[in-house]
């Protein structure tokens, strides 16, 4: 049974301070423990708990890690082949890891299979440091020699204004990269450099004895080698790379080639500070209200956790909530709970626990009323691709992409997840200019592609928060002719639908060019596709013309070869999408421009007519090829439907209903939008999935403190909770007897701040406190995009959640991706008219 803290709560923190304060003499050694890593008072250490997972190369987690006073600082200790490896640079294959706890050892095997360049990173416990060595049964490869290197990579941002020492002589880390390159022949395809001859960066220092940040304890790590050691800095190659120590592999020899003794500052007197997580917007009255506080699973100090109501004046004054309750352990971290929903007062609040304080928030009938203007006003425009997009004094981006775009070439796999097939499935060849696609669209992500999956789901989002929701808001001017966007202008028109327009063009276009729906259009190579700044400087705006030589322009061409690629193979489920999203763009479309709405519905009829007179095109890769062809073609089949009403799309909606109730969760929100234009038979049949749905969703919600599905791969789960919050709304509405309201409002809660790690605010200008250092496009600003959200917490294999506020560049926590944006906005203005905002 929970159990209340009340009136031991003060003798608690006390007997909790005096532990804490007894500790500090402890062993500080390290152990092997259940969970497979090691663990000493405020450190541990990872030895490959985590292995890259594929997605997007390199992504900061794998390998040796060190995880430091509760912050992980150190990742990918392994053998690389540089000094500096960028993001798509070679990385040895994962064969085997072995965990011996009674030896405190743990094995990994790998290999270079190009260069059949097999070896073993063995890490052994040794008192408070950990032994690393690398094992080979064969020499190190003629190939790879003076190139196969012990790295390990320290966050750039956790030595910032901090020194080190290399056997004794100091130096201090750089905020900005300014270390010594080296000219060499051959470009590194993989740095970002598209012109000229390569460079590596030269070793800042060398030695055989590190210490970082001497003068901090909570970074202080030692190492010392049996090999020479040099100090790095990535950032030379790419503003994604960190600093890195690495020892080159000794050639010709076997056995253990190489010996690193790794001893991060063990402390344990240190607890972690305790997080309120909360939402940073606040709450409706009649919305549930839940505090949750996560704490270090040493600190047995309970102070009571107070909400308090703040005056006018400053006062604050404590509210009777009854006490706090013990939640549990999840992950690495024990947590407490405190329900305040009978609280409903309207006013500005806060919560504390000891010495911590939150930011205040508020209690309100319309706190979720402008909760999504930000993205309608800034995200969404900043977006928005082949137009300008002016806010005030500011420039956010030129026209870009005024080339677009190139046929892609066939058998060619790109390294953001599209790939062309053999053919290229259009009347176009390989390398030549496809017309009319340089319109309309959003950028996909923090990076420039527009992805047709993207571009549909935001369609639909976009039209079903206007149609649902009556939204009308104009802040934003749009001008096609001129491709420029003013910010904060209104010009008479709804921005929902101006919007929705501009992302129908660019399906129509797609069409209109090829004849069906592409995958999309990206950049060609890595120096384009790592382009930061403004995105109309990436290419020269004019079509390539082969005859003409590189940098030659005539009569509107251009001889230079830099304009995005589309990726053409015919795949239905993409089809099928788009179809979906033109159908929907339909309802927002009318009596505001007709034309585009005629010409979005006789494409969406026409295409579908097609799709299901023939045989289906089942190409697929990666996420750029749409969804499971049921899911699509269901989608396609609804929102014909709820824009034409005719029987036909009635009866394919039915006849897809058994092949669609498999993966309810997933298409929930569009099964329920079908009911109205169903039969009531229609409406019966999903009861039973609808109550497994709920089922399901109770179980989630008492599998962590958090009451929403967390996901732990390695893309953070925004998304995911966005998707649950937005099913339980429709769910909700359509069967309100079955499932309720308080799914919908934990996941805002969540995304606003009820969350593991942090109780910051994924959404960018949401909330208080909120993410102000994201993976946007101008994340090199070391900045945000208000109104985006960000995957929010990552769970690094086993226990440890993740949300970087100072380092930008984790793409799997704090990359805004436009689909998400436009399913805030629904879930912002769902929450809003369930509470009874205005």
């Amino acid at each position: 049974m929970p159990r209340t803290l009340t009136s031991l709560a003060t003798i608690a923190f006390l007997l909790g301070s005096a532990s804490a304060t007894a500790q500090t003499g402890a062993d500080e050694s390290l152990r092997l423990n259940d969970k497979g890593y090691f663990q000493g008072p405020a450190v541990n250490v990872l030895a490959f708990s985590n292995w890259y997972d594929g997605l997007f190369a390199d992504s900061k987690i794998s390998g040796i890690e060190i995880i430091q006073q509760g912050l992980r600082n150190a990742t990918n200790g392994d053998v690389r082949l540089s000094a500096t490896p960028g993001q798509w640079d070679a990385i040895g294959a994962l064969v085997d890891r072995k965990v011996d706890a009674q030896a405190g050892v743990i094995e990994t095997t790998l290999r270079y299979a190009e260069h059949d360049f097999r070896y073993v990173i063995r890490a052994e416990r040794k008192g408070d440091a950990v032994v690393v060595r690398v094992l080979l049964d064969k020499p190190v490869p003629q190939a790879l020699a003076g190139k196969a290197g012990f790295n390990l990579e320290f966050l750039p941002s956790a030595y910032f204004h901090h020194g080190y020492m290399a056997d004794g002589a100091s130096g201090i880390f750089p905020l900005y990269p300014n270390s010594a390159m080296e000219r060499i022949e051959t470009r590194n395809a993989a740095s970002g450099r598209s012109e000229g001859p390569g460079a590596e960066p030269l070793p800042m220092a060398r030695g055989l004895r590190f210490v970082l940040a001497p003068e901090d304890k909570a970074r202080r790590i030692s190492i010392d080698s049996d090999q020479p050691v040099a100090l790095y800095d990535g950032r030379n190659q790419a503003q994604n790379g960190w600093f890195v120590l690495r020892s080159v592999l000794p050639a010709g020899k076997t056995g253990a080639v190489l010996q690193w003794t790794i001893a991060p500052q063990a402390d344990a007197a240190w607890l972690r500070a305790p997080v309120i997580a909360h939402s940073q917007l606040g709450y409706a009255p009649d919305a549930p209200k839940v505090a949750t506080v996560e704490l270090d699973r040493k600190d047995m100090r309970r102070p009571p956790l107070r909400l308090l109501r703040v005056g006018a004046d400053g006062t604050t004054n404590p509210v009777d909530t009854g006490g706090a309750r013990e939640w549990g352990d999840y992950l690495r971290y024990h947590y407490l709970q405190l329900d305040f929903s009978a609280v409903r007062e309207p006013g500005l609040y806060v919560l504390d626990y000891g010495d911590v304080r939150t930011a205040p928030f508020r209690i309100a009938a319309d706190v979720y009323a402008d909760a999504w203007h930000p993205t309608n006003d800034v995200y969404v425009p900043v977006a928005m691709d082949h137009m300008s997009v002016n806010e005030a004094y500011r420039v956010w981006h030129g026209d870009s992409h005024r080339d677009d775009a190139r046929q892609a070439p066939v058998d060619h796999e790109h390294i953001d997840l599209y790939r062309q097939g053999p053919t290229t499935d259009t009347r176009f060849k390989p390398g030549e200019h496809i017309p009319g696609l340089n319109v309309g669209g959003w950028y996909d992500a923090g990076d420039f592609d527009i992805r047709t999956q993207s571009q549909y789901q935001v369609i639909r989002s976009l039209a079903d928060a206007a149609e649902r929701y009556g939204l009308d808001r104009d802040t934003v001017s749009i001008d096609w002719t001129r491709r420029h966007v003013e910010m904060h202008v209104p010009d008479g028109k709804p921005d929902m639908a101006q919007q929705v327009a501009h992302g129908t063009l660019q399906l129509l276009a797609q069409f209109d060019a090829v004849g069906h729906a592409i995958h999309g259009i990206v950049e060609p190579d890595v120096a384009q596709y790592t382009h930061l700044g403004d995105a109309v400087n990436k290419t020269d705006g004019l079509p390539y013309d082969a005859a003409l030589g590189v940098g030659a322009v005539k009569d509107g061409w251009s001889g230079t070869p830099d304009d995005r690629w589309a990726f053409t193979s015919k795949a239905s489920a993409l089809n099928y999408g788009s179809i979906a999203g033109l159908a929907a763009a339909v309802r927002v479309l009318k009596r505001q421009d007709d034309a585009l709405a005629g010409r979005a519905l006789e494409t969406a009829e026409r295409v579908w007519a097609q799709e299901q007179g023939q045989a289906p095109d089942m190409f697929r890769h990666g996420n750029t090829t749409g969804g499971p062809l049921d899911a699509e073609m269901f989608g396609a089949a609804v929102e014909l439907l709820r824009t034409t009403r005719k029987p036909v799309y009635a009866k394919a909606v039915m006849a897809l209903w058994p092949k669609i109730e498999p993966a309810f969760a997933f298409n929930a929100q569009t099964a329920v939008a079908a009911i109205p234009f169903m039969p009531a038979a229609y409406r019966k049949a999903m009861i039973p999935a609808v109550r497994k749905w709920q089922a399901e969703s109770e179980a989630l919600a008492k599998a962590n403190p958090f009451g929403v599905p967390i996901t732990t791969g390695g893309w953070a789960g925004s998304g995911t909770v966005l998707n649950h919050a937005l099913s339980a709304e429709a769910l909700h509405r359509a069967f309100p007897d079955i499932v309720g309201r308080d799914a919908m409002f934990r996941g805002v809660a969540f995304l606003t701040g009820h969350h593991p790690a942090s109780d910051i605010s994924f959404v960018s200008g949401v909330g208080t406190v909120s993410k102000e250092v994201a993976y946007g496009n101008n994340r090199a600003d070391f900045s945000f995009i208000a109104g985006g959200v960000v995957p929010g917490v990552l769970v690094i294999k086993p226990d440890y959640p993740e949300n970087h506020e100072d380092w930008p560049y984790f793409w799997g926590e704090n990359e805004y991706v436009v689909p998400e944006g436009a399913a805030w906005i629904e879930l912002a203005n769902a929450a809003n008219r369930a509470s009874g905002g205005q």
